[in-house]
């Protein structure tokens, strides 16, 4: 009997020491990251971000949940039921969002400290890999003052550096509300020289030519560069977009093939350019070293030395010169030059090597002329917003096709069409910043 209860007495004690333990480790884990300072304001100003300990807390700070009551998530997971509510909500124009205006802007950008919070920016690098993978932004816009403050809050980081093309034909207000903006970060700025940008002129090729040389003036040693305008919206975080560079090894990407012979005329005559652009019925001499055309679009993924090499050779500098009267330069300058062997990162002229739009990495973007049944070979369903020019303004319906897309943005979005698409948008991609992971 003496021994059991010896026995029952050991145990005793060692469930004691145990539960001490336990309460003793518990107590220490929690004085250690109490310790640990997850005031964001404070720790943008020292640097010292304890991201690991701190994301969750730092995430409901900055989280950019959407209005309403629309469930994103289900949207983004293609519930057509939630998906109706917001396209009947558009028709409602009393739930319209209002829309912030250029003074508005104005006088947000004199409290620059304001600006950021009340707007939510991310001001410090998510992880060491986007760090040290600086990129190179160009920012043609014109106008709609909050979809390019949206835009660029969205595509923001610390370590990047934006350069926004401001087209001198709009209101000086626009203007002077960009400029507010941009003033409010170190490494965001207007383009030094300022085009009056025309519509399928090369004035749209010039503006992102001025913002290419501005930005390899900076002290940033950017690797790439990917233009953008202000309908355009990113599909990708910043740092799913540091991978997709990084695997690029030193390769441009864009939409580059062999031209349908209906766009010929393009760039076999010249063109005067007033406030549109006008075929003069004269043929042009064939361009430098006879290269072969290709087809392609304005928008680009390109290297830093690919972008140097336009500026600094011979026949970069040849070809630009002979395609500054042509019609929409900007959809074969980019794609002609990603094929001649001696430009850096590009790639064959041959066949094999063309790369459609929805292949290519920069744009995503629906075509109304190529719309349809998927099962009966179309390349993708309806629009569910509106069209302009034959492309697709998105509606939140189209966010579950093009998210399972690879492209890293999405043109074109307008929130006086669906700023539904926009809000679920914005807030599944803060999400995936700071979780890496789908809602």
């Amino acid at each position: 009997m003496r021994n059991y209860f010896r026995k029952k007495l050991r145990k005793l004690h060692l469930s004691q020491c145990l539960s001490c333990g336990c309460f003793l480790f518990v107590f220490t884990m929690v004085l250690k990251y109490s310790s640990l300072d997850c005031d964001l304001d404070n720790a943008i100003q020292t640097g010292d971000l304890n991201i690991a300990h701190c994301r969750g807390q730092y995430y409901m700070t900055l989280n950019l949940s959407a209005n309403g009551r629309k469930n994103c998530t289900k949207i983004i997971e293609g519930d057509w039921d939630e998906v109706r509510k917001t396209l009947v909500d558009n028709l409602d124009i009393t739930k319209r969002k209002v829309i912030i205006n250029d003074t508005d802007y104005i006088k947000l950008g004199k409290d620059c400290t304001t600006l950021k919070k009340l707007k939510k920016y991310v001001l410090f690098s998510l992880s060491d890999e986007e760090r040290h993978f600086p990129i190179a932004y160009s920012m043609v816009i014109h106008g709609d003052i909050e979809m390019f403050e949206r835009l660029l809050r969205s595509i923001y980081t610390p370590q990047n550096i934006y350069c926004v093309h401001v087209d001198r034909k709009s209101p000086d207000t626009f203007h002077q509300a960009v400029q507010a903006i941009a003033s409010c970060f170190d490494n965001v700025f207007v383009a030094s020289k300022l085009e009056r940008v025309v519509y399928a002129s090369w004035s749209r090729v010039q503006a992102d030519l001025n913002c290419m040389e501005d930005l390899l003036n900076s002290t940033v040693k950017w690797k790439y560069l990917i233009n953008t305008c202000g309908a355009d919206f990113p599909l990708k975080t910043n740092a799913e977009i540091v991978t997709a560079l990084t695997l690029l090894k030193g390769k441009n990407n864009m939409e580059s093939e062999q031209p349908p012979g209906y766009k010929k005329v393009r760039w076999e005559y010249h063109y005067n350019v007033r406030d549109y652009v006008k075929n003069t019925g004269v043929r042009k001499n064939p361009p430098p070293l006879n290269v072969p055309i290709f087809s392609g679009n304005a928008y680009i993924v390109v290297t830093r030395e690919f972008v140097k090499s336009l500026f600094k050779t011979d026949f970069a500098r040849e070809f630009i010169d002979w395609a500054k009267d042509t019609y929409s330069p900007d959809e074969f300058l980019w794609a002609t030059l990603h094929r001649v062997p001696w430009m850096p990162g590009s790639v064959p002229k041959h066949r094999k090597y063309d790369t459609s739009d929805l292949n290519a990495l920069a744009r995503l973007v629906k075509w109304g002329s190529l719309e349809g049944d998927i099962k009966k070979g179309a390349p993708y369903s309806a629009c569910t917003g509106k069209h302009r020019r034959d492309v697709c303004v998105y509606g939140t319906g189209d966010l579950h096709w093009m998210l399972q897309q690879h492209h890293f943005f999405a043109n074109k979005f307008d929130p006086n069409i669906d700023d539904h698409a926009i809000q679920c948008l914005e807030e599944h991609l803060r999400f995936k910043s700071f979780y890496r992971k789908m809602m």
